[in-house]
């Protein structure tokens, strides 16, 4: 398949008319026409359906525009890793990462990497799992920070190289003061609590945990900033879990911690493609080694 062809339906599923896309290409609209019509030929299924003035993609469409933004990012980190490729004089780095490593495994690391070569550029983006595994994929960062939990029936791709950073312990987080039945950290202790947790997408781990323990959480505030979590708990609105690196991003003073025995989760470095990553990658991801320290974590 032509990439321009490609560039050009991912345009067009952007802007959501042929006309948006003949704009944004500079291009003249016959001219985007022509490409999907070759697009389509080459694909042998339908890919845009008409409906009314505008159009819409198929199913078809969405699985290439899907797989397209894929390649066309690969395509442009390619060049910009061929740009580096004499060296480590020039090049980039574009690093995702969740809020939590952000504060407290980054900084170490970006510092380190910058004195040892003060000539490539380092960009950060605050940026959860999901969106920052899209974007590795798209080409649009080349290392990202996620972490994952021991849960099962969590896919892995192919495409990408995973490196262990470390694993996290779990905390459950109550108001401090508030007096307990041992064991405190089993999580059915809490089973009558009102609970905080993150979106549904985030608190699968959370669910699952309870569920094993033999109850339902009654989840009454939803937030992701474990800021906000702590001093709703320190306000006894409810009680919730946080992890080892959030803790110790950010510990409130009103807060008790009790670790959950067995329960972690653990923190990776993804690139794309299989190794060695492209050289201003694999001087980062030295940096980050070379910074990082068995935490203390907080009890």
């Amino acid at each position: 398949m032509d990439l321009n062809r490609l560039r050009v339906l991912v345009t067009v599923a952007r802007e959501g008319s042929v006309t948006g896309a003949a704009e944004a290409l500079h291009y003249a609209q016959p001219s985007v026409s022509h490409h999907l019509a070759r697009l389509e030929a080459e694909a042998g299924v339908p890919l845009l359906q008409r409906v009314g003035r505008g159009i819409r993609l198929t199913e078809a469409g969405r699985m290439l525009v899907t797989r397209a933004e894929e390649i066309l990012g690969r395509v442009d980190s390619a060049q910009a890793e061929l740009a580096a490729h004499a060296g480590l004089q020039t090049g980039r780095v574009r690093l995702a990462a969740f809020p939590s490593a952000l504060a407290t495994l980054v900084p170490p690391a970006a510092a380190r990497f910058g004195h040892d070569h003060p000539d490539l550029d380092l960009a950060l983006t605050e940026s959860e799992p999901p969106e920052s595994l899209t974007a590795l994929r798209n080409g649009e960062v080349d290392v990202a920070l996620v972490f994952e939990h021991p849960d099962p029936d969590v896919p892995t791709a192919a495409s990408t190289t995973a490196t262990v950073v470390l694993d996290e312990p779990l905390y459950v987080v109550t108001p401090k003061g508030r007096r307990w039945p041992d064991p405190r950290s089993a999580l059915s202790t809490y089973a009558g609590e009102r609970w905080i947790a993150g979106c549904e997408r985030c608190r699968t781990h959370l669910l699952r945990a309870c569920e094993q323990s033999g109850f339902t959480p009654t989840i009454e505030f939803e937030t992701d900033d474990y800021v906000a979590a702590q001093a709703l708990v320190a306000a006894g609105i409810g009680v919730t879990t946080l992890p080892g690196l959030a803790l110790l991003a950010n510990r409130h003073p009103d807060v008790r911690i009790d670790r959950i025995p067995g329960d972690r989760r653990r923190v990776l470095a993804v690139t794309y493609g299989k190794p060695p990553p492209p050289l201003p990658v694999q001087a980062f991801l030295d940096a980050l080694s070379a910074t990082l320290t068995a935490p203390t974590w907080p009890h």
